[in-house]
């Protein structure tokens, strides 16, 4: 019998929208919606103007028509809560609730506009190859952007059966350890299972988005999670560990365990995209140097009394996490400085639209006092 989305809550569905995170809290938040009518659901894909959506009716296609702002940031994703049509075809979306969280990049280097990835997300996994050599400056390019989103990052090293060597593993992992202050580093192997099920108790508690570049093992790992092979698998190049995108949409899928994922596309670009937080989280350890320095505004490069300089002359935080610092500040800055300067020039179009059309309005006043 379908229930009256009046009586939504958490308890009252415990095999349908509870298990994709529906809460009391969700609830309350979708109370005028319900009282409109509306159902509430979660959108698990988006492609094309239109969302798939779990609902106490199953999944439903509905149009987002209703829901398509100029504002990149404001488009509907997957992870949203959303209030769609209870009858029609097509159903429409006609709105969705205040994200909790939501994971956001830059489009581009050329633009200011920002992207949104996965909304209302608990565990960001960063999955990271250990198939190749580590890029430590992109593992701290992608945890800025996950402690801005406001989700708990986790940084995953995929293919552990490839370093046999404990002794390598142990040092490879201690080194992301230092990049990832206050993250938990985890080591698995989706061949031989270890560490699966570590990964697979913590994503059962809310939301996890899985974050990576091609040829990362998101597919694999999402499938090893599942149970099953539902994610596409593909072999990637023995070269550089890079491997062709075969997770092209973000899809969010119920675990057997617990929890819900989305997994992603891999990610060529992981611009910054106003993370100042996220950069300050990241290289927590420099901040608290930096509290320190003589001087408050110091930038660490040879002023006196520079707490982070000594830091790096004792061999206490290492040069390259300093220079990594730098470059993400100085990226986050020019981005900001372009959204700022978008803004403005938005601001300034529409006072001059808005004079122009004063300007027309009073000239045919005029006109018709003559």
């Amino acid at each position: 019998m379908t229930l009256p989305s009046s009586s939504l809550s958490s308890s009252s569905l415990p095999h349908a929208l509870a298990a994709y995170g529906w809460d009391d809290a969700w609830a309350a938040e979708f109370a005028p919606y319900a009282a409109e009518g509306l159902l509430p659901g979660r959108v698990v894909r988006v492609d094309r103007g239109q969302c798939d959506l779990m609902t106490e009716d199953g999944v439903v296609r509905a149009d987002t028509a209703f829901v398509t702002p100029h504002d990149p940031l404001r488009v509907i994703c997957t992870g949203d809560w959303a209030a769609v049509e209870a009858t029609g075809s097509p159903r429409y979306v006609k709105a969705y609730l205040p994200r909790r969280t939501a994971f956001v990049r830059s489009t581009s280097s050329q633009r200011s506009e920002g992207q949104i990835l996965a909304a209302n997300v608990d565990h960001a996994i960063i999955a990271v190859s250990l198939a190749v050599e580590l890029d430590l400056g992109r593992i701290e390019r992608f945890l800025a952007l996950a402690w801005e989103s406001g989700a708990q990052p986790l940084v995953v090293l995929t293919k552990a059966d490839l370093v046999p060597d404990p002794d390598v593993l142990g040092h490879l992992v201690q080194d992301v350890e230092t990049t990832a202050p206050g993250v938990q580093v985890l080591t698995v192997s989706s061949h031989t299972g270890e560490g699966t099920d570590v990964l697979a108790a913590i994503v059962a508690g809310g939301t996890s988005v899985l974050l990576g570049i091609s040829g990362a093992g998101k597919s694999t790992l999402a499938n090893a999670l599942l149970g099953e092979d539902v994610m596409d698998v593909r072999a990637t190049r023995d070269v550089d560990g890079k491997g062709r995108h075969t997770t092209t949409t973000r899809n969010l899928l119920a675990l057997p365990g617990g929890g819900v994922l989305i997994d992603t596309p891999g990610l060529r670009g992981v611009g910054l995209f106003d993370a100042e937080a996220g950069v300050g989280q990241v290289f927590s350890e420099i901040e608290d140097y930096a509290a320190d320095c003589r001087f408050h505004d110091c930038a660490h490069e040879a002023e006196p009394g520079c707490a982070v300089r000594a830091a790096v002359a004792d061999g206490t935080l290492p040069e390259r996490r300093l220079e990594s610092y730098r470059k993400l500040l100085r990226e986050n800055q020019r981005i900001v400085a372009k959204t700022d300067a978008r803004l403005r020039a938005e601001i300034r179009r529409d006072w001059r639209a808005k004079s122009a059309e004063g300007r027309a309005n009073h000239a045919a006043k005029r006109g018709g006092r003559a």
